[in-house]
């Protein structure tokens, strides 16, 4: 069978079904209608002689002889488009929607300040940011890159570390002054802590204290159980507890009085923040711009 454009146009049309996971997301991708996406797909099945996908009211799934074929298109598509993207110089051009899957506290401390500098320069770019707590299915759910604190997940995707920032154990004076303050990380099973749910394992994160190569985990123990960074720091301050924050962010804080640090002499715990992508020979220039733009906000001495 001789390729031809309709070929061709219903095998990119297959793909962006399946990176998107739905008809109606692969149509938005493509800028054309449902019924378009269906009857491309359903012409490229009927030229092969096979069944592509499974479809319902609620999911599209490949079928396996629909699997074998994709796996085996998709390098070729991929260079393709990467060759058409060079050649017609397109790849220079930011411009198009991007959806970011983002950490609240990262979009609100370190893009929201710049964020409007980076729309003026590039004003045909549309920005989507998606806040939330955990990555979830950064391919099935239309993202094109992902800004996650935590170690990446084992997967296809391309990690690129943004910065680490520290772990401090901060309390506030009014909870010092009521509790007293402990003098080593061991005395933490006596005190009232913060407890900061950890969104990969739904458990909270575990306390460990870092010096050179020795670490040492602590048990603690709190009534307090939160998901968001904010309310941590407000509770903190309010001698609530004591609670492990990262640096990034609170150094004024730190400055006026409002938190003190505990335990400075174990200062070498660390919190990784990373840009996540799909895997592709060459990033559309919407992706590069925001990934250096991401770069420029990372405080230097943290990256």
């Amino acid at each position: 069978m001789t390729p031809d454009a309709r070929i061709l146009g219903g095998v990119s049309t297959l793909a962006a079904v399946v990176e998107s996971g739905s008809f109606v997301k692969a149509a938005e991708a493509l800028g054309v209608t449902q019924s378009a996406v269906s009857r491309a797909v359903s012409r490229l099945e009927t030229r092969l002689g096979i069944r592509l996908l499974h479809r319902t009211t609620r999911s599209v799934k490949l079928t396996a002889e629909g699997q074998r074929f994709y796996e085996e298109i998709v390098p070729m598509l991929s260079g393709i488009r990467d060759a058409v993207t060079s050649a017609t110089g397109a790849a220079a051009v930011v411009s198009g929607r991007l959806r970011v899957n983002i950490d609240p506290f990262v979009s609100r401390l370190l893009l929201a300040p710049q964020i409007g500098s980076f729309l003026n320069r590039y004003p045909e770019l549309s920005l989507e940011l998606i806040t939330r707590d955990s990555l979830g299915d950064l391919i099935g759910e239309g993202f094109d890159v992902a800004v996650r604190f935590g170690d990446p997940p084992t997967s296809s995707l391309v990690v690129r570390k943004v910065l680490d920032t520290r772990i401090l154990t901060v309390a506030a004076p009014s909870y010092i002054e009521r509790h007293g303050r402990p003098t080593k990380p061991s005395e933490l099973s006596r005190h009232h802590c913060i407890q900061f749910r950890n969104p990969g394992t739904g458990q909270p994160f575990e306390w460990e204290f870092h010096r050179g190569r020795k670490i040492v985990p602590v048990k603690t123990s709190g009534h307090l159980l939160l998901t968001d960074v904010g309310t941590m720091l407000g509770a903190c301050i309010a001698g609530v507890g004591i609670a492990q924050v990262m640096a990034l962010g609170i150094q004024d804080r730190l400055d006026d009085g409002q938190l003190v640090e505990l335990f400075p002499d174990w200062p070498e715990e660390k919190f990784p923040l990373f840009a996540l992508y799909p895997s592709r020979t060459l990033p559309p220039a919407k992706l590069r711009a925001f990934l250096d733009f991401v770069w420029k906000v990372a405080p230097p001495q943290m990256t």
